[in-house]
């Protein structure tokens, strides 16, 4: 997907669809609904995923592109899938999600993709550690970023005492959406950039402005660059809080 209506990346790739609820973030989970109503029953620990087959083509021509034009691109792997899940059989395919994922690795590891900044978000971090190449564990390539999915203050603890445990401290992004609870404390200590925002779409759970002031308060003391993305996907941001900060890619 070019051109991608999530405002924190340049592209959007999904080497498959489909993913399993784990927590209660998961309640109102827009990718289920979007593949929900294209047909797909890709969604639950027990079903096989969809294959994508533009996926390594897209990854190719973002590629071409960015080096013409001399720029770096930032793609999200990916908003219809979670990179780090549980290994799956693939519809109508002999491979399963793991010969996907190791591909992608694989073509990153032998720098296909110079020109391309991989933010791989996951509510799976007890997973990184066991499905990224080895050599990165040592020598994680600059273009590779992890992300993990916060929505209260347990889940930043538990998130972080898990990537340090796993030695996992070098490009690392906390993505806070949709938060649930308020967020008073939380360690950004090898936390490279927050992004935060509340749900959106129907059925939406509420999300207080007093919870991005504290945020971007909290960012601004840790020296952490802020990105706030939405409070529902529909009402305005208000000045004080419209940060789109970025890290040193």
């Amino acid at each position: 997907m070019e051109n991608t209506k999530i405002s924190w990346c340049d592209n959007t790739v999904n080497l498959w669809i489909g993913c399993s609820k784990i927590n209660e973030a998961c309640k109102n989970c827009y990718a289920e609904k979007i593949s929900n109503r294209f047909g797909d029953d890709v969604w639950g620990e027990d079903k096989q995923r969809k294959f994508v087959k533009s996926a390594f083509e897209n990854l190719d021509k973002y590629q071409k592109k960015a080096e013409k034009q001399n720029k770096k691109v930032k793609v999200f792997i990916g908003s219809m899938m979670d990179i780090f899940e549980d290994d799956k059989k693939v519809i109508d395919l002999i491979r399963t999600t793991n010969d996907l994922r190791k591909k992608l690795f694989i073509n990153i590891l032998f720098n296909y993709y110079p020109n391309l900044i991989f933010l791989f978000l996951t509510k799976r971090p007890e997973n990184i550690i066991d499905y990224i190449p080895f050599e990165w564990r040592e020598n994680q390539p600059d273009n590779v970023w992890f992300g993990v999915s916060v929505f209260n203050e347990e889940s930043a603890f538990k998130s972080r005492e898990i990537l340090i445990n796993s030695k996992l401290t070098k490009n690392i992004f906390y993505s806070i959406e949709p938060q649930l609870e308020p967020i008073n404390n939380i360690d950004l200590r090898y936390v490279d950039w927050v992004i935060q925002g509340g749900e959106s779409g129907q059925n939406n759970r509420h999300f207080k402005l007093e919870w991005a002031e504290r945020m971007r308060n909290i960012c601004n003391e840790q020296n952490t660059p802020y990105f706030f993305k939405q409070i529902d996907g529909k009402k305005e941001i208000p000045e004080h809080l419209n940060f789109k900060e970025y890290p040193e890619f």
